[in-house]
């Protein structure tokens, strides 16, 4: 069955512009012009990822983020003129998973796409790493802390799942951009820091066994301890 995505965009040219690429990539697109309608798409619709942006009326993008991300983790790639560091990284600690500056270039938003639902994919086995009250299911993008389950966004995840898979190895940010993300990304190395952030925000105090660490001027490690 074709992936389900939902563009929530006030421009109908944009809309439309990606409608037309995204359905010649085998997607099956919803269209909503505001927040509002975006959010009624959303709970009806139940699309696999939501394209949204972040200047609308009625009801703005990060408003619109924020309270699908109270219900659901399902994708969301915000559509922004602004291309100011500060505001992409609200965007991501309300729990954005990526963000593409306008103007568009359409191979950009065909390849992000293409990697979040990739990410997504289950491979044939179970990819499963265990800790002292961490578990991290890859396949199941599950994230269990102390037995329970714990909402996270796919990338955050991801970026955890990646970093614990080789335990004390230091790796710099553009590393993290280049094999987490999956393709030349084009945002800055910040995108890694707010990642972590929310990681750190979930994970204090789960165990003194490992810790997620800065290695300064360098990078991040998931360091174990004996």
């Amino acid at each position: 069955m074709p992936k389900k995505i939902l563009i929530v965009e006030d421009e109908a040219n944009i809309r439309e512009l990606l409608r037309l690429y995204l359905e010649r990539e085998g997607y099956t697109v919803i269209e909503a012009e505001n927040g509002v309608e975006g959010i009624k798409k959303w709970k009806s619709e139940k699309p696999d990822m939501l394209l949204l942006d972040v200047m609308m009326p009625v009801m703005d993008g990060w408003a619109v983020c924020k309270e699908i991300r109270a219900e659901s983790d399902v994708p969301i790639i915000m559509l922004t003129a602004k291309g100011e560091t500060a505001d992409r990284v609200s965007g991501l600690e309300m729990g954005a998973d990526d963000y593409i500056v306008k103007p568009l270039e359409m191979p950009e938003v065909i390849a992000r796409v293409r990697a979040v639902f990739r990410r997504m994919a289950p491979d044939d086995a179970p990819e499963k790493l265990s800790f002292d009250n961490l578990v991290i299911d890859k396949q199941a993008y599950d994230l269990v802390i102390r037995g329970k389950r714990v909402d996270a966004p796919p990338k955050e995840i991801e970026l955890l799942y990646y970093l614990a898979s080789s335990p004390n190895r230091v790796f710099t940010r553009a590393q993290l951009l280049d094999d987490v993300w999956g393709f030349d990304y084009f945002g800055d190395t910040r995108t890694v820091d707010v990642h972590v952030k929310r990681l750190r925000e979930k994970l204090e105090g789960v165990s003194d066994k490992w810790e997620l660490k800065t290695v300064w001027g360098v990078g991040y490690k998931f360091e174990t301890k004996e």
